[in-house]
């Protein structure tokens, strides 16, 4: 009978052991990204708190190639790899260097308004020590550079 509980019990506790590990703060809601938890390792255009907001990329000239020009250089960062990308949303997981640290980067094409909204969080931990907002500058200089973005 003891045997029968130690094979049973895994696949009991495995369903709470998914849920308790999914990202909840993924996608889109309302036509906006999901808001910042209130830990200081998110930030984010939608974001209501200061310390969190980030500027939207504004786009220069046709949408869809500024949208293609995002694609293709988040594509090329080291340790990242594109879970979903749709005409008008890019989900994109970064880890880190040395622990492998999982960050959740996400982009939304507003195409109406001319930008590119963002939000950029640390999927565990509470502080990334300004991580985040580092990798979102990076990638706003490198499509600057290319001329997509103002």
């Amino acid at each position: 009978m003891i045997n029968n509980y130690r094979i049973v019990t895994p696949f009991l506790l495995l369903p709470i052991l998914l849920a308790a590990c999914s990202s909840p703060g993924i996608g889109a809601e309302n036509s906006q990204l999901k808001p910042c938890p209130s830990s200081p390792n998110c930030v984010a255009t939608d974001s209501s708190d200061s310390k969190q907001q980030i500027s939207p990329f504004k786009i220069k000239g046709a949408d869809d190639v500024a949208w293609k020009e995002l694609q293709q250089q988040v594509g090329q960062m080291p340790r990242t790899e594109v879970i979903t990308s749709t005409s008008d949303y890019l989900h994109v997981e970064c880890r880190s260097a040395v622990f492998g640290f999982v960050d959740e980067l996400e982009f939304q094409l507003r195409a109406e308004q001319g930008v590119i909204a963002i939000r950029s969080a640390a999927r565990t931990g509470y502080s990334d020590f300004g991580v985040n907002r580092r990798r979102i500058e990076k990638i706003r200089a490198a499509l600057a550079y290319r001329g997509v973005i103002e």
